[in-house]
């Protein structure tokens, strides 16, 4: 059995236990830092605080008649959101927090879906949610803006914990506490059911696994009514750390230095911004090639069991804030070599792997188990296999555990698609080799069968095509051809970039047709590109930064 190194020191059965753990354990602490619109004050709220607040927000929903409702949380990230999404959890009924971003007629397909009762919403919005809930099929019946429940006016709520706190919800680790809408336009986001001890034994499990100390600043960037977003800063949360909420993505670099931040969650999107500027900054001051030189005896003395990394690139680590020690990537995959950058810097880096329906990690690297390309071993409780596995060991992945997700709400054919003897069926394809380590290699669904029988994995020939140095993004698919598909590349170029500043569209259309056609050398016959279609504006994405491949035309 895999010896873990770090906390044992309690195996979380519910939120409310995780709440109420970290106000007696971590209650003076200072638990979220936020500032106001204009960033001109800034409010710092500890844990015995936020617990407060808490019961205070639950005690003024039971008496507006909510108790047991389900109730949507909408906004962007703020204190107020995750006040209002732990309240109601623990202490109300089925929180089903939605995305910010959804147009409206995405916001009324979800909530005919999930049958919400109540909405709790950010007047940022701007949304005219009256009207909203007037639609047909909508069982909302109140709505309540979060300007209810600032900190100004929390006192007047928290009078009311004394008559209301009797009739809190009674904890059944495993009901249908939390809604999540997957990743998707309405027309397939499907509505997992997660339980309290779903969600519980995932933080108990990374607190085995990730070095996390009450000492650590995380900066809050991801969505938090995305599961992985909001798993990261519960991660955080049970550990007693500071979390400091982002003013904006222009304000990133500023505020790791202001806050010394040490650690966060991010998706690679983020990670590969900030080496690139990293890059970019050292190739534009003359600097590369020293920086590279660096690397070279760094690695070296590493070998040797000296480690100075931090000390070599004082300069890198003191323009990414000064203190940052340690980023979870999660949601896709991080280019091999911005993460070798990372790591060479002294920035712990490691990558995760899970779906909403999963709570949402299934594996993950760590401090002491990491092997590059791979998402670590499953996580502490959970169990993987690989089902059918073809002659390279490569099938769909499935797992099981106390993470896995209740079902679909009201979509029994999804469920039984999902659920296969008792193991919960991911959709995604991998391998798991001699050292238990998972290779994920893409989704079964992208997978482009040919008549001849030949499977290809367009992940593949994607992560090839991304190491074209003007290509920002690309998807590879099939184009029927006759009876059978041909492979088509579509790619989103940077005007900007060196290769490609001052082209026409027919020169970029000739370069690119040439850089394909030496990734096409290194293929077999059946996996060559056979045409690109070239590109300026990205791709249609989801908030997690996944692209939307349906979307692609």
């Amino acid at each position: 059995m895999r010896k873990y190194k770090c906390k044992y020191d309690i195996e979380f059965q519910d939120l409310k236990e995780i709440m109420d753990f970290v106000a007696d354990k971590y209650g003076k602490n200072t638990g979220f830092i936020y500032k106001s619109a204009d960033r001109k004050t800034k409010t710092e709220i500890t844990y015995r605080k936020f617990r407060e607040d808490l019961d205070a927000l639950g005690a003024y929903l039971i008496s507006r008649g909510l108790k047991g409702k389900k109730i949507v949380v909408i906004g962007p990230n703020s204190y107020q959101w995750l006040v209002a999404y732990y309240a109601v959890v623990i202490n109300v009924g089925v929180v089903v927090p939605l995305d910010k971003g959804l147009p409206e007629d995405e916001i009324i397909n979800s909530l005919r879906k999930c049958k919400a009762d109540a909405i709790i919403y950010d007047e940022s919005l701007k949304m005219d949610f009256e009207k909203i809930i007037q639609n047909d099929g909508i069982t909302v019946e109140t709505l309540i803006p979060m300007s209810v429940f600032t900190q100004e006016k929390m006192p007047e709520l928290a009078a009311l914990i004394k008559q209301y706190k009797p009739e809190f919800k009674v904890i059944d680790k495993h009901a249908v506490d939390i809604i999540l809408f997957t990743s998707g336009t309405s027309a397939d986001a499907k509505a997992a059911q997660l339980t309290q001890r779903n969600i519980a034994s995932t933080i108990a499990a990374m607190r085995k696994v990730e070095p996390i100390s009450e000492d650590d600043v995380e900066m809050i960037l991801l969505p938090l009514h995305h599961a992985f977003g909001n798993q990261g800063v519960l991660m955080f949360i049970s550990n007693g750390c500071t979390n400091v909420f982002c003013s904006g993505l222009k304000y990133v670099q500023k505020e790791l230095k202001e806050y010394g931040v040490t650690a966060f969650f991010c998706v690679p999107l983020i990670i590969e911004s900030m080496i690139n500027k990293v890059l970019k900054t050292a190739e534009k001051e003359g600097k590369l090639a020293k920086l590279e030189t660096g690397r070279k005896i760094s690695k070296a003395l590493m070998r040797v069991g000296i480690d100075v990394r931090r000390r070599i690139f004082k300069d890198v680590i003191d323009g990414l804030g000064g203190k940052l020690r340690f980023l979870i990537s999660g949601a896709a995959g991080l280019d091999l070599k911005i993460l070798e950058y990372a790591t060479d810097f002294g920035i712990l880096t490691v990558q995760g792997y899970g779906l909403t329906e999963t709570a949402p990690t299934i594996a993950s690297e760590s401090y002491f188990y990491r092997k590059p390309g791979s998402v670590g071993h499953a996580m502490p409780g959970v169990e993987v296999k690989i089902n059918n596995p073809d002659e390279n060991g490569i099938g769909e992945l499935f797992a099981r555990g106390p993470n896995i997700m209740k079902g679909y709400l009201d979509d029994e054919e999804a469920n039984r698609e999902v659920f296969v003897d008792g193991w919960f069926n991911t959709g995604d394809l991998a391998r798991i080799d001699e050292e238990d380590y998972i290779f994920l290699t893409g989704r079964k669904k992208n997978v482009i069968v040919l008549k001849n029988g030949k499977n290809i994995y367009p992940e593949e020939i994607e992560f090839l095509i991304d190491k074209i140095p003007y290509v920002v993004e690309n998807v590879v698919m099939g184009e029927e051809e006759g009876d059978d598909y041909r492979l088509v590349a579509h790619v989103v170029y940077d005007p900007e970039a060196e290769a490609v500043k001052g082209k026409s569209e027919a020169e970029v259309q000739a370069l690119i047709d040439e850089d394909i056609e030496k990734v096409n050398n290194d293929m077999p016959k059946y996996k060559r590109i056979k045409q690109v279609y070239l590109r300026t504006e990205p791709f249609e994405k989801t908030t997690t930064q996944k692209i939307k491949r349906r979307t692609v035309k």
